[in-house]
């Protein structure tokens, strides 16, 4: 693990120590023997460190610092964390630093181990999607850096960090054009678990509904629906086309979920499979014979005025507010605190899980945030499509299972398993005429000899996704079973789920 001391390993500040003078700097020193702060696990800074260079002037570096297991685990990166998606910046692993740290700003005197004038650059709230000995891959919610980063120890001992997903476009302003303003992308949950007891009451429950997420705009009595992508689907769905109507003339922009329910009022995704590339005149029919619902869950914009900087807390009240409630189209429910009970009675009625959000937080369109968190009853995979095997008896001459991979943070195909079961034969057909055939193989590496035999390469820009019963310790997943095509998703947006 980064920033391991060198000295006694029951004392993860012993080097922190050991290098600072309590009598002489204005640092943080805890004394020894006592125990650890205990924190949430969430929490980074980064640091600017300015040192002077004699007539040289001045150095400058910055420190990046998680907070992991009671301690900031620190590297210092020379030239600063990257804010784009590409560069990889060398980052050297440091000593570890107290939680005080965090908040520390001022001056080191001069003589003292990294004398100098130190400042915050950053800070804010980060989830962990992997942490190992030489890989990290966290989610940042800061005023700077923000979105999926890797940080990975290399060959020869150095540490790079570099981004991994792209920045969202800047949304010009409502006053480029006398139309609406530009439907916001999205905010997207992290990965992660309930909030410990003492905080449940900091944050809002809702039910993880397995459906297509989509924004929808309403500007002088017209809909616009938008996918996670940004693309419009409008077409895709008419039966939500009088939702203006429920507005009343107002103008609103809400955020939500199309689903499709089964008999039991569940979420059935695979069936909303056979509507979610449908644009001709076999929509209408479709949309009469089995209608989807939109479940509204977040208020963004009211007559204008933009509400994705008010607390999630005050957004929700206000959309409770609208008595939004029709035929094709609710205002899902939510629940201050009770996490542990709203988890078990999603589990209890069949549903996907639960989303937890701080009750605090603003909606950050196009962003991945800590302050949203999904936690799965079932567990589910994206993954890119990048091959099929032929099938036998019914399913003979056509597709039989197909190979699935995940990219890494190199951006290659790994594979993880094949899926042959899920599917139903006008699934089969679709996927058939879908997948763009190739004559090499899409994954990285060498695969197994009973799965190249007979496999069929195709384009990896089908994104799926499976249900499955565990990880194996060949990173496979075992007994996978195919939900559906995640056409909301591109190959690079696919991460391997906790």
């Amino acid at each position: 693990m980064p920033g391991r001391p060198r000295g006694r390993q029951d004392d993860p500040l012993a080097e922190y120590r050991a290098k600072r003078d309590p009598a002489r700097t204005a640092e943080p020193v805890p004394a020894a023997g006592q125990p650890l702060p205990v924190g949430d696990g969430d929490t980074f800074v980064v640091h600017e460190h300015h040192t002077p260079r004699g007539r040289a002037g001045e150095r400058v570096h910055w420190d990046l610092r998680l907070e992991r297991d009671g301690v900031l685990k620190s590297w210092a990166v020379p030239k600063g964390p990257p804010t784009e998606q590409g560069p990889r910046r060398l980052a050297v692993a440091t000593e570890d630093h107290p939680l005080e740290y965090a908040s520390f700003s001022g001056t080191i005197a001069a003589g003292e181990y990294g004398g100098g004038e130190v400042t915050i650059w950053d800070a804010g709230r980060y989830a962990t999607e992997k942490w190992a000995d030489d890989h990290i891959t966290v989610t940042f919610d800061g005023r700077r850096l923000t979105g999926r980063y890797v940080i990975y120890r290399l060959a020869d001992g150095t540490w790079n960090v570099r981004r991994l997903d792209a920045t969202p476009s800047p949304q010009p302003s409502p006053e480029a054009s006398p139309g609406p303003a530009p439907t916001p992308l999205p905010m997207l949950a992290t990965a992660g678990v309930l909030p410990p007891p003492e905080e449940d009451d900091r944050w809002g429950y809702e039910f993880k509904w397995d459906g297509v997420r989509a924004v929808a705009a309403v500007h002088r009595g017209a809909l616009v629906l938008t996918s996670r992508k940004g693309a419009e689907i409008t077409v895709r769905y008419p039966e939500v086309g009088r939702l203006p109507a429920a507005l009343a003339g107002h103008d609103a922009v809400v955020d939500g979920e199309i689903v499709l329910m089964d008999a039991d009022g569940r979420p059935d995704f695979g069936a909303l499979q056979n509507r979610m590339h449908r644009t001709g005149p076999e929509v209408p029919r479709m949309a009469a014979a089995r209608p989807v619902s939109f479940l509204v869950f977040d208020l963004l914009s009211w007559d204008g005025e933009d509400l994705t900087t008010r607390p999630y807390a005050e957004r929700r009240a206000r959309l409770d507010g609208l008595g939004l409630a029709g035929h094709r189209w609710v205002a899902t429910p939510w629940f201050t605190g009770g996490g542990a009970g709203v988890l078990a009675a999603s589990e209890e009625n069949g549903l996907e899980g639960v989303v937890a959000k701080r009750l605090d937080s603003p909606y950050r369109p196009g962003l991945r945030s800590p302050d949203w968190r999904k936690l799965k009853n079932v567990r589910t995979q994206a993954v890119v499509v990048g091959g099929w095997r032929p099938g036998q008896g019914r399913r003979a001459g056509g597709i039989g299972s197909l190979l699935v991979g995940v990219p890494d943070d190199e951006g290659r195909l790994v594979y993880v398993g094949h899926v042959g079961t899920g599917f139903s034969a006008q699934h089969l057909a679709d996927l058939g005429r879908t997948l763009t055939p190739r004559t090499t193989s899409p994954f990285a590496g060498t695969l197994p000899r009973e799965v190249t035999r007979d496999a069929h390469w195709v384009e990896p820009d089908l994104v799926g996704e499976v249900a499955y019963a565990v990880w194996t310790a060949d990173n496979r997943l075992r007994h996978p079973s195919w939900k559906g095509v995640r056409d909301d998703l591109e190959p690079d947006d696919v991460v391997v789920e906790p």
